[in-house]
């Protein structure tokens, strides 16, 4: 067994995992595409980033935070117009931009998506992704100029959401899987 197989349940070559082989030089492993995967993932976290947010703007904010264990995690309304840790609040149309390219390329690159792993990797980010992009196209000063809703406050830390925690998700996963040397297309290389 390969040690990509071992370490995250994916077959070495598309052969294993049930695809035909490969045809000639450039050509693509054939097998179930996780395109359906992609987008039930992030549909998920997009879900539950809007409800938690419609949750917080109508029970929370302007109220005093909620204590969740003791002050080491509070529940604490804010509107960020910037990105982490509020750094660049007046670049909102430039982070805009960003996420919406980001939902491009995730939904470019899932034309050539075999690998289960990434296909969760990629549905986290694109529900992210879609998640703050709503906030800011559809949330007050205005549009592409919308402040998102952080309210998970542990201490001494920044305040986020759950599309913050789903892009951070993602991305870590997606460093793992680059790491172990698995692609998109459920090859794995070895560098």
């Amino acid at each position: 067994m390969a040690e990509a197989e071992r370490i995250i349940g994916t077959p070495d070559t598309p052969e294993a995992a049930g695809a035909e082989p490969e045809q000639g030089e450039g050509a693509r492993p054939r097998g179930r595409r996780r395109i359906a995967v992609l987008f039930v993932v992030a549909a998920f976290a997009y879900t539950l980033d809007l409800v938690s947010k419609l949750l917080v703007v109508a029970k929370l904010e302007h109220h005093a935070p909620i204590e969740v264990f003791g002050d080491w995690l509070e529940f604490h309304a804010i509107r960020n117009p910037g990105a982490a840790f509020g750094f660049g609040a007046a670049f909102t149309v430039i982070f805009t931009m960003i996420a919406a390219a980001v939902i491009v390329v995730i939904a470019r690159l899932a034309r050539k998506l075999y690998s289960l792993p990434w296909a969760i990797a990629l549905g986290l980010l694109l529900g992210g992704a879609l998640g703050n992009l709503t906030d800011r196209i559809f949330r007050s000063p205005g549009i592409f100029q919308g402040e998102v809703v952080d309210f998970i406050a542990p201490k001494g830390f920044a305040v986020f959401n759950l599309a913050d925690s789903a892009i951070v998700c993602g991305g870590i996963l997606i460093v793992l899987l680059s790491f172990r040397g698995l692609d998109p297309d459920g090859t794995v290389h070895k560098d």
